[in-house]
């Protein structure tokens, strides 16, 4: 058997949670090893942890791995007690495995269901007890299969249950299914572990921050550094205090939101409703919904009534949603595909309607494989930031190591000539590396963060992620939802055409002067409209197309028999009834008695309807015109209908289609299935609405096209439609070209194939190939636009072709949900820094795909993306970006400033070492908590500047202008330094310290007096030095708290050269020097030294050293998309205009 496996995943379709994973949790190809315990090594180890005072088990805590391999061999998954797991992002967690007694009654059972795969999950072992073995990874269960030779999801168990499956589970579950499922499942519980406080403590103790925090402290109390040791106990004390709180604060609040338990009632196979905890639902139970609606704890599938459902916590969606019951079959069920059927966990149930019935649904998933739960899960356990800045801090942390080495080795061989003890010479040269590696150094990163979330909180956008707050300043392009996001969310009828065999008749502006008839009544009925508390509510659309007729909504009262009977004993859902009409002809009321909801991958919705007395049967559907049409007997779609379409698309009106056909009257509607009703319909005609672009969609993408960010439209709009928002919103020029993509699949009659047309395909070739020479010449600017279709066919039969539209394409139309989370992740394929704003419904995949996701949602936070917005426009989104910017540049200022300060302290010690003293515990104290803590604390607050800047902060801290200031900046420090000691010693008052003694002894004296004074300047002068303003912050004035703490300081160092006193010198052993004008050279030192790198600084900012880049020849961008522009700006036949290519007929452009 082999010791390494795969964790196998279950295929379950939920709705998209995380970028991690488009189902649950880690990916598929989930490395597992096992390992079982040697028990010599455990005592090994237990030896090595007690000699070595606990530290083996501080590097255990650290590297867990490192604890498997001590303790543990390797073994076959099947007998293995600890699992090592590496996930697809190369990280690596160690797991135990669990074990878990069960019953022989259950056994008995399990072996009796139909999936053979339950026999699997248990194992019988020599003690003649019955074990299921099991894993928690990430609060998912992994199950033992022996048959499988690996641990598999336990949702495999109920992946490919059908539809006909749960329909069979209405009967309920009996006491002992339902046990038995409940120990192979667990709990139905959503578990936020709420560590307590002693184990938080020892965690954050154990952080490496703190540990390097203990060593520093005792090597400081070893070296009597006593009151700046208390000082920095008392301060780590404090912040460990702070951290434990918010760390537990945030845990509460995520467990209060996460985990909820109710009492539910369930139907058993006898018949029985019982009263259970919600904590023991399985999938299977069947679950009685009340009428006045609950919060749902599980994924159901609703098989009986129709339930109004609020989403907001999942989607940010605050539209109720209604859903319908399941259609029967034998296909299998999705969640995912099926979203207008299921209950998510987590979603509020606002009424439930049974048509005096029960509601009935079927629990599906529980605990961490619901919907909520894999989103929590995202929470819990994030994708690792794949960010350049984040990286790039922890190699500069190893090179200030570097530094701390080599000044420790120079402090030994000093030091050691000058006959010190053996004592003192290890606690000086390990005091170097507490000064040249600051500790604090981390957290002070994340002081731009911190202020950027405030001011983001008071402009009504939450962010849960606040590590993505920088990657927001990096962003290269950013996508949009259409409809709700550019476009106003509500419609206005445009007005409505008739279609049939003879052809469209004229345009009628107002539905209610249609004759009565089909087209009426379809309009009036094709909807899920539905009354809440007396109000119509639902899709804004269809609200505003039921208004338009004038018909007025009825819903059942009571159990509804009343109406039943009036419509011929049918289950009426709702009623339709025209409004009075004076004329000698009239329409009837009508009711619908089966509705098969809008689906995104579907495009349309359907709905059947009786007159009274349940006579004349009509089967009505409503969708976008392409679907609609391709479901009507073809005679009865007018000739004109594509060229009609197309005019009213570009327009930028959104239309509908309409159909209709009657049904057979001897058909049991009540089970008649979509597909039957959804075929042979006949051609209505089509709806055009109005859908305005928001004032403040054309001023955001002009802000993003001046700041050279690409806009996309990713859209399930119709492809015309959507180039006219497009055009309307500025995305595309006026002057510039829209080409469409299309390709078609493989098909048993044809190959396929990639073709790319101007937008007007009737223009005369000679005008064609006019536009096509002087686009390859560089004469026209163009877009691509490209719909849902062709993007899957491009992706599955011209991959190659594939980057090169998406660094062309600005429109994506008739993008299925699925889709536009792939199109986030090929456009990171690139090296594109994504952004995705939606209204949160159907991009919540692509919100939290993006590497910035804005959902548009009166919620102040959700989990459908890393940022929420109130604002209901698109404003939000420059907002988002110019934070950014200043959040990274403050977060490189203070991680500049903080190398700056160690590498100042580090030159000090240096340099006083060589004379034979060092600096005093006051000074340290002194320089470290009010001049550099103050400074790293307020420098932070500076906030964004007004405008978007075309060019974008840079990410690295190892590029060469960053390294290159550093070096020229520690340079100018040294020289300083060194300056003020030798002009010190050349005066004719210099008095030698006392050479036969070392270190704090020979304080005060001249030569630490200087060097000090000298650095307490340089302090004051690196923050503002390295404080940078234009064009991503404001400057340096407006943050007027900065500014003055700087004056304060700079006066209070100056008065500490000039005039110490009689109190403060001597308190931090300060050598009162009587020569005034010696005082005043020390200050023009510390002037002259903030000239030099105040011009360097400049010049660096205005690419100085780009000379030496010059030197080694131009390279090629790192980023894909750059260097595939490149070659396409310079490729003479892109796009092949008028030509149809094939998977083997093509030139491919490659980017090595």
């Amino acid at each position: 058997m082999d010791m390494h496996g795969s964790a196998v995943e279950s295929q379950s379709g939920l709705p998209t949670p995380s970028p991690r994973d488009p189902l649950l949790g880690p990916d598929s190809d989930m490395d597992v090893q096992g390992y079982k315990w040697v028990r010599w090594r455990v005592w090994l180890c237990r030896l090595a942890a007690l000699l070595s005072l606990g530290l083996l088990l501080v590097v255990f805590h650290w590297r867990p791995r490192l604890a498997v391999l001590a303790r543990c061999c390797s073994c076959p998954l099947a007998f293995a007690d600890i699992l090592l797991i590496r996930d697809s992002f190369d990280q690596r967690h160690v797991v135990e495995v669990l074990t878990e007694e069960m019953e022989d009654s259950s056994v008995e059972l399990l072996g009796e269901l139909e999936d053979n795969e339950w026999r699997d999950t248990v194992q019988l072992h020599k003690e003649e007890k019955t074990l299921l073995r099991y894993y928690l990874f990430e609060g998912l269960r992994y199950i033992w299969m022996a048959r499988k030779g690996a641990f598999c999801r336990v949702s495999v168990l109920n992946e490919n249950w059908t539809r006909k499956d749960l329909y069979d589970f209405q009967k309920g579950l009996s006491h002992l299914e339902q046990s038995s499922r409940r120990r192979m499942y667990g709990p139905n519980l959503i578990d936020v572990p709420v560590k307590p406080y002693i184990r938080l403590l020892f965690e954050e103790v154990l952080n490496p921050f703190y540990v390097f925090q203990v060593f520093s402290i005792i090597l400081w109390m070893v070296d009597q550094y006593y009151i700046y040791a208390i000082c920095i106990f008392l301060i780590s004390v404090l912040s460990i205090v702070f951290s434990l709180y918010e760390i537990r604060k945030q845990s509460v609040t995520l467990r209060n939101m996460a985990q909820f338990v109710t009492n539910v009632t369930v139907r058993r196979n006898s018949g029985v409703e019982e009263c259970v905890s919600s904590e023991e639902l399985v999938p299977g139970d069947c679950l009685i919904i009340p009428q006045e609606g609950l919060l749902l704890p599980c994924d159901a599938a609703l098989l009986a009534g129709e339930c109004l459902v609020n989403e907001s916590m999942l989607t940010g969606e605050s539209v109720p949603v209604l859903k319908t019951p399941l259609p029967t079959g034998e296909a299998r069920y999705s969640s995912e595909t099926e979203r207008r059927h299921t209950l998510f966990c987590g979603t509020q149930l606002i009424q439930a309607k049974g048509g005096g019935s029960d509601v009935v649904a079927v629990v599906t998933s529980t605990g961490f494989f619901t919907a909520k739960g894999s989103l929590v899960s995202s929470i819990m356990h994030p994708q690792p930031t794949d960010f350049r800045f984040y990286q790039d801090s922890f190699k500069f942390l190893f090179l200030l190591g570097f530094v701390a080495f080599f000044g420790s080795v120079y402090s030994f061989v000093v030091l050691f000539r000058t006959d010190v003890t053996w004592l003192e010479l290890v606690i000086r040269s390990l005091d170097l590396v507490t000064i040249a590696v600051p500790p604090a150094l981390p957290a002070a990163i994340t002081t731009g963060t911190i202020y950027a979330q405030g001011r983001l909180k008071s402009q009504g956008i939450f962010c849960i992620s606040p590590p993505r707050i920088n990657i927001c300043g990096k962003v290269s392009l950013f996508c949009f939802d259409k409809t709700g996001t550019l476009t106003e969310e509500g419609l206005d009828v445009w007005g409505v055409m008739e279609g049939g065999t003879a052809g469209f008749s004229e345009l009628v502006p107002d539905p209610r002067l249609l004759s009565p008839g089909p087209m009426l009544s379809g309009l009036a009925c094709c909807h899920t409209v539905t009354l809440l508390q007396g109000q119509p509510i639902g899709d804004p659309l269809e609200l505003k197309m039921v208004e338009s007729t004038g018909w007025t909504l009825q819903e059942p009262e009571g159990d509804g028999k009343v109406l039943d009977a009036e419509f011929g004993g049918h289950r009426v859902l709702a009623v339709l009834k025209p409004p009075p009409s004076r004329g000698p002809s009239t329409s009837e009321a009508m009711a619908i008695v089966r509705r098969f909801p809008f689906a995104s991958a579907l495009q349309r919705m359907s709905v059947v309807t009786v007159a009274r007395g349940g006579h004349s049967p009509l089967a009505f559907i409503k969708g976008s015109p392409e679907m609609v049409a391709s479901l009507c007997r073809p005679e009865t779609v007018p000739p004109q209908f594509s060229s009609e379409l197309s005019s009213f698309s570009s327009e930028g009106l959104r239309v509908l289609a309409l159909a209709y056909k009657p049904v057979d009257g001897n058909t049991d509607l009540r089970t008649i299935e979509r597909g039957e009703v959804e075929k042979d319909m006949r051609f209505l005609g089509l709806l055009m609405m109005k859908n305005l672009v928001k004032p403040e969609s054309a001023k955001v993408i002009d802000v993003l096209r001046l700041a050279n960010l690409r806009s996309v439209m990713v859209t399930g709009d119709n492809i015309l439609t959507a180039v006219n928002v497009a055009k309307s919103c500025g995305m595309v020029g006026v002057d510039e070209m829209v080409i469409f993509v299309n390709a078609t699949p493989h098909t048993a009659q044809s190959m396929p194939t990639l073709n790319f047309s101007l937008e007007e395909g009737g223009a005369p070739d000679a005008q064609t190939s006019i536009v096509t020479r002087s686009l390859y010449q560089g004469g026209f600017d163009y877009h691509l636009a490209i719909n849902g279709k062709s993007f899957a066919a491009l992706c599955n039969h011209f991959p190659e072709y594939l980057p090169k539209v998406l660094l062309r394409a600005t429109v994506f139309a008739r993008m299925a949900p699925d889709q536009k989370t792939q199109l986030m992740k090929e456009l990171q394929k690139l090296n594109y820094r994504v952004g995705m704003c939606g209204d949160g419904a159907n991009d919540c995949g692509a919100l939290r795909a993006a590497d910035v996701g804005v959902s548009l949602s009166e919620a102040e936070a959700s989990v459908a993306s890393p940022f929420t917005s109130k604002t209901e426009n698109i404003s939000c989104v420059p907002l988002l970006i110019r934070e950014g910017r200043c959040s990274l540049v403050t977060s490189f200022s203070l991680f500049r400033y903080m190398a700056l300060y160690s590498l100042i302290q580090f030159c000090s010690v240096l340099v006083l070492y060589t004379v034979r003293t060092t600096m005093a515990d006051l000074q340290f104290l002194f320089c470290d908590l009010f001049v550099v803590t103050l400074l790293a604390i307020m420098m932070g607050r500076g906030g964004p500047g007004e405008e978007l800047h075309p060019c974008r902060p840079s990410a690295s801290l190892l590029a060469l202008p960053v390294l290159g200031s550093l070096l020229v900046h520690t340079c100018m420090i040294v020289l300083g330094q060194l300056a003020a000691l030798f002009i010190t010693t050349s005066q004719d008052w210099f008095v030698p310290l006392n050479s036969t003694l070392f270190g704090v002894a020979n304080l005060p004296n001249m030569e630490n007096t200087s060097v000090f004074s000298l650095s307490a300047f340089q302090y004051i002068i690196m923050a503002v030095v390295v404080t940078k303003g234009y064009p991503h912050k404001k400057p340096l004035f407006f943050n007027w708290i900065f500014l003055c703490l700087l004056l304060v300081l700079f006066a209070v160092t100056t008065w500490l050269v000039l005039y110490p006193g009689p109190v403060i010198g001597p308190l931090l052993k300060l050598h009162n020097f009587l020569d005034m004008d010696f005082k005043m050279v020390l200050v023009a030192v510390a002037a002259l030294n903030f000239l030099i790198c105040f011009v360097v600084e400049v010049l660096v900012d205005n690419g100085i050293l780009n000379c030496l880049r010059a030197l080694r020849g131009k390279r090629q961008s790192k980023k894909q998309y750059k260097r595939l522009n490149t070659l396409l700006c310079e490729s003479p036949s892109w796009p092949p205009l008028n030509q149809t290519l094939s998977p083997t007929e093509h030139t491919v452009i490659q980017c090595s």
